[in-house]
């Protein structure tokens, strides 16, 4: 029998950001983000942000109490080390140590006002704000066409940055 042993690779310098949702007992959303990804609420036709996005130069005090900086080069944005764009995030190796991954936490209770959510990382938030994204879906009523359609028209706005997008339409 012939063994294949697998070496391991070290770890790379990539990271991760994230925003989840969880909806208790139909009335009570519970909205966790860190880093750019993003949460928003479309309620009577205009676009909420339940999120907050981690930008450097506004945690600049953390990361330099941790050893970093934040780097301000004039045509781009601050970054963590020079590096990251987000002060918040999980899994970035060389930056661990500066960053935090702790998670911002928001409620929103959903009554009949509330249409959908939609949850998705900075490749859309980059091209579009938060009223543009919602203007782009609410006529959509399939929440999988929706989320499609957003990818596509931040595409179509030649986003450079990851796209992943999730859209949760609420019974009314």
């Amino acid at each position: 029998m012939q063994r294949y042993w697998r070496k391991r690779l070290p770890l790379g310098k990539g990271g991760s950001t994230a925003v989840t949702a969880i909806l208790i007992n139909g009335q009570k959303l519970v909205v966790a983000n860190v880093g750019d990804s993003r949460a928003v609420i479309c309620k009577n036709g205009v676009a909420n942000q339940l999120s907050i996005d981690h930008e450097p130069s506004r945690e600049k005090g953390r990361i330099e109490s941790r050893g970093g900086f934040v780097s301000n080069i004039p045509g781009d944005v601050p970054r963590v080390d020079g590096q990251l764009a987000v002060a918040r995030a999980f899994g970035n190796k060389s930056l661990k140590i500066h960053l935090s991954s702790e998670p911002d936490m928001s409620e929103q209770m959903i009554h009949d006002d509330i249409e959908f959510l939609i949850l998705a990382s900075d490749g859309i938030w980059k091209v579009m704000s938060n009223q543009e994204a919602v203007d782009c879906i609410k006529h959509i009523k399939d929440a999988h066409s929706a989320a499609k359609n957003l990818i596509e028209e931040a595409l179509s706005r030649k986003s450079k940055d990851d796209i992943s997008c999730v859209v949760v339409r609420f019974q009314r």
